[in-house]
């Protein structure tokens, strides 16, 4: 009994670690805001890609869609730069997905994606196509 008890708080202290190094790993900029080329909308296990016609201070506007977002922070970028990567955290756990959207001409890309996983159940691409109506809506 006493061994199961041991095996019970083993699991549990790498359950706490485990979660902890999700919420409190260090997000790298160099590494999460990048501009992949995209020519075409794309949906996939972990991300999803929206590509729109939304004039030329979209950015600033997907920038404030974004910003009012729960549990949605800047990463890097800027609207003068024109590119801006988010980190928005799921509500349970803090699982970190990003998402970077850059001004191309009368263009937005928006490209979110995981960090961790393989699959994200639709949240990313829910996440961007609320973004894309709210900025619509405007």
């Amino acid at each position: 009994m006493k061994r199961l008890i041991a095996i019970m708080w083993v699991l549990l202290a790498v359950a706490v670690g485990l979660l902890a190094w999700i919420r409190l790993a260090p997000s790298d900029p160099a590494r999460w805001h990048v501009r992949p080329e995209f020519t075409a909308d794309r949906d996939m296990p972990g991300g999803a890609v929206r590509i729109i016609r939304a004039g030329p201070d979209a950015l600033a506007r997907l920038d404030r869609i974004a910003r009012a977002t729960p549990r949605t922070r800047l990463l890097a970028g800027s609207v003068e730069e024109g590119m801006m990567t988010w980190i928005t955290r799921s509500r349970a756990f803090g699982f970190p997905d990003y998402t970077t959207a850059w001004a191309d001409g009368e263009r937005l890309v928006i490209y979110a994606r995981l960090r961790f996983g393989r699959a994200d159940f639709g949240v990313n691409r829910a996440r961007v196509e609320g973004w894309v109506r709210a900025l619509q809506a405007r």
